[in-house]
């Protein structure tokens, strides 16, 4: 007999072999690599005056029936006319994610199709979007209150208010891509970290927080940081030489859990793991759909959800999420972009925190990124895009590949 899906989720977990089995089942979906999606996340402003709060009815007003029902029980939670699904972040951050596309092309006309529609519906409320990974004019402030947030800004609090800041205050601009086939599962995995601090320093735009400059690049990432080192640190680090599947199973198996969904409050015990709960830490075994949502609440910068969720990069301004898209794309095209790639940002790879700091005002990183550049717009015919957006993209890199130049000068 098969199971169903949703029996299969109520499925309770006995010991760390049933979880680490599932985990390799459903975190890395190997396969010819097709597909590549994009989730954008921005924190929202009055138009007028941008560090004016805007609260959850305001917002609420605003979508209207695409208002998801966190913000809304009510909504019916429509999908953009391109479906995309929008949602709210704590702090009132809107996010689309959007079905994954074959086609980059594709991706990036139905994306902008939904951010339109979205800026529309906000623009007729007096709001629009940010421009920015992180509020350059309000402190964290929140707008949603449910028991997943509570409980997050609960167990944050305990390391201090970076956990508010990263919950009310951040927007970050996620691109997925494939796993790819079984032998190049390593490779690809290695490469998407390797790949990350270069990259951040290339797009970082979150340097000013509050009305204030913060010192860092991107003051989002390091807010993440410093949250919680175990949910957040990366899964891969240069010379680590266990399999993606072992690592990331050794990643959640050890975190401690954020939230435990039952009756009332969601708030676990202090320093009790997943493997901790396995191993009866917990009144109740875990099931699989407890495992599958604390996979949920880790936070590292590539998180594998069946694909490769690349977490690191901050929010861009207007049309500019296509350029770090695009340059992934293109790194990601064929074995020889992949190696040449491996071969500029390997000696970086590890280079998180300076990234952050720094970002192209770091000579490796610059060098690293220029590099990195080079090869994506020497492989971007590839991606067969429209000849306008082409030009558009080929245009934005170079112009991001000359500030890198001028940072190593």
């Amino acid at each position: 007999m098969v199971m169903s899906p949703e029996l299969d989720r109520v499925v309770v977990l006995r010991d760390r072999a049933a979880a680490a089995r599932h985990l390799a089942r459903i975190c890395f979906k190997t396969g010819p690599p097709t597909y590549t999606g994009v989730e954008l996340e921005w924190t929202v402003h009055d138009a007028v005056d941008p560090a004016r709060p805007v609260g959850a009815a305001r917002l609420a007003a605003a979508l209207g029936p695409y208002s998801p029902t966190t913000l809304d029980p009510a909504s019916p939670a429509r999908r953009l006319l391109r479906g995309g699904a929008v949602t709210v972040e704590p702090g009132g951050q809107l996010e689309i994610s959007t079905p994954p596309r074959a086609s980059v092309a594709a991706l990036v006309e139905a994306a902008q199709s939904d951010i339109a529609q979205l800026t529309r519906l906000l623009e007729a409320a007096g709001l629009c979007l940010g421009r920015a990974g992180i509020d350059p004019y309000r402190s964290p402030r929140p707008v949603l209150d449910t028991p997943r947030y509570r409980a997050m800004r609960q167990v944050f609090d305990r390391r201090g208010p970076a956990g508010r800041t990263m919950m009310y205050s951040t927007a970050g601009l996620q691109v997925c891509l494939d796993a790819g086939e079984p032998e190049q599962l390593a490779a690809r995995w290695a490469l998407v970290h390797a790949v990350g601090p270069p990259l951040l320093a290339a797009f970082a735009t979150a340097g000013r927080h509050a009305g204030r400059d913060t010192g860092w690049a991107s003051a989002r990432m390091v807010t993440w940081w410093r949250i919680d080192p175990a949910r957040t640190a990366p899964v891969w680090t240069p010379g680590a030489d266990a399999d993606p599947v072992t690592a990331w199973t050794a990643y959640v198996l050890g975190a401690p859990l954020l939230c435990v969904r039952d009756d009332g409050d969601w708030i676990p015990p202090r320093n009790v793991t997943f493997a901790d709960w396995l191993d009866g830490a917990l009144p109740r075994p875990p099931t699989v759909d407890d495992l599958e949502y604390h996979v949920s609440t880790l936070f590292p910068p590539v998180r594998p959800r069946g694909y490769l969720e690349l977490r690191y990069l901050d929010a861009q301004p207007g049309r500019d999420w296509t350029l770090p898209l695009a340059v992934l794309a293109a790194l990601f095209s064929g074995a020889d972009t992949v190696d040449a790639a491996a071969a500029v940002s390997m000696p970086v790879a590890g280079s998180w925190r300076v990234a952050a700091r720094q970002g192209l005002g770091d000579p490796a990183l610059a060098c690293a990124a220029a590099e990195l550049l080079d090869l994506a717009v020497a492989a971007l015919p590839r991606l067969d895009l429209p000849a306008a957006l082409h030009h558009e993209i080929d245009q934005g890199v170079r112009r991001r590949r000359q500030a890198a130049t001028r940072r190593q000068g």
